[in-house]
């Protein structure tokens, strides 16, 4: 009687992404960004406040210079003069704040930011960010953050070395704490130029997919020839351009969304990825495998020893008692159970074939490296 196969590799996660999948279309905007839509960086230098003695140590006992400076300055803007060496700042810690936002943000409009410290501090929790301006890379200021850090996790220390911890309590969120001071350059789109759509993942199929769905849809110009609205000009970039009727904002709010929502069928590389550590194996649906035999066995051996006391006779004045170990060796070899795997397989079938074989993760892995090695894996085979 044949095996049954039940759909299980313990261990092991072997996704398919199955033929038809891959037929499968999805809109431009998931996978292409317009070109003047890329996130902006800002970043500036700020004080967290009311830690319970989890902040920075005070300078003289080596802790974070910087902190005490940075307070002393602080002070003296609101007109107090304080010693440097007579503050204390375990209560306050240095931070680094960083946003990545939409370039798209209007004046006033608030962002999330990403509170980490920059002293030795032990942990931010229960901290309070102090209004903290945010600049790009340039140097000129966009925005203000302030407000209450959220952790999601404490880090005890104990007077005897005792530590209880829990997440990272050293990096935290300030939830709609930025806000935009200043209105970014270039948010909108200007009708003049060509409207860039740069692709997450660079590829040179979906580039000419995309400027053929846009051409097909408008109904203008040939796919890619030199009359098109839309030209794939590398694997990470389709220009498009932009109508001449189309002299307003709001009109071009509207064209910019009806090419967002156009479908294309992105290409996917064929790859295998295999992670040794962890015993997980991800292969794509358009990976094929060329007819191929496997062949798997076990084979146990078992090796023991048990003690055999050996006594002198009775009344013998010359023996003693003598302690052997004697060693059993047993070998067990399972049948070897054969497979064989036809051109064009995917990467479902391949599952059951596998799986009707009984192979554990690493049996897996391994014939996985075989197959490659024997030049039937039509794919890329990266192992982490």
């Amino acid at each position: 009687m044949g095996r049954s196969w039940k759909p299980q590799i313990v261990g092991v996660l072997l996704v398919s992404l199955l033929v038809g999948s891959l037929r499968a279309e999805v809109r431009i905007k998931d996978i292409a960004t317009v070109g003047n839509s890329n996130q902006i960086s800002l970043i500036g230098y700020g004080l967290v406040v009311g830690l319970n003695g989890t902040g920075d140590r005070p300078s003289g006992r080596r802790g974070a210079i910087f902190t005490v400076q940075t307070i002393s300055n602080m002070l003296e803007r609101f007109g107090i003069t304080v010693s440097k060496e007579e503050l204390r700042t375990r209560n306050v810690a240095a931070v680094m704040v960083t946003a990545r936002i939409d370039p798209f943000l209007s004046k006033g409009m608030q962002f999330d930011v990403t509170v980490s410290s920059l002293g030795d501090a032990t942990s931010l929790e229960g901290g309070v960010l102090l209004m903290t301006p945010l600049r790009d890379p340039s140097g000129r200021n966009y925005g203000l953050a302030q407000g209450p850090i959220s952790v999601g996790g404490f880090n005890i220390e104990t007077t005897a070395g005792e530590r209880l911890r829990k997440n990272h309590a050293l990096v935290g969120r300030v939830p709609s704490g930025g806000v935009l001071t200043e209105a970014l350059p270039g948010n909108g789109i200007d009708p003049s130029k060509p409207l860039q759509l740069y692709l997450l993942d660079p590829d040179f199929v979906t580039a000419r997919r995309i400027a053929a769905v846009r051409n097909s849809y408008f109904g203008s110009g040939e796919n890619g020839g030199e009359n098109a609205v839309a030209r794939p000009l590398s694997p990470s970039l389709v220009q498009l351009q932009v109508p001449d009727s189309l002299s307003s904002q709001d009109k071009i709010v509207r064209f910019v969304a009806a090419i967002e929502t156009l479908l294309v069928q992105p290409d996917v590389e064929a790859l295998v990825v295999i992670n040794e550590r962890t015993g997980t194996i991800v292969a794509g649906g358009n990976v094929r495998i060329g007819e191929v035999m496997i062949s798997h066995g076990n084979l146990t051996i078992h090796t023991r020893s048990r003690p055999v006391i050996s006594q002198p006779n009775a009344f013998s004045n010359t023996g003693r008692t003598v302690v052997a170990q004697v060693t059993e060796t047993q070998v067990q070899e399972s049948p070897t159970q054969t497979a064989v795997i036809s051109e064009t397989t995917t990467v479902s079938e391949l599952a059951t074939a596998l799986n009707a074989l009984g192979l554990k993760p690493r049996d897996i892995i391994a014939i996985f490296q075989a197959i490659k090695q024997a030049g039937a894996l039509r794919a890329k085979l990266i192992i982490d």
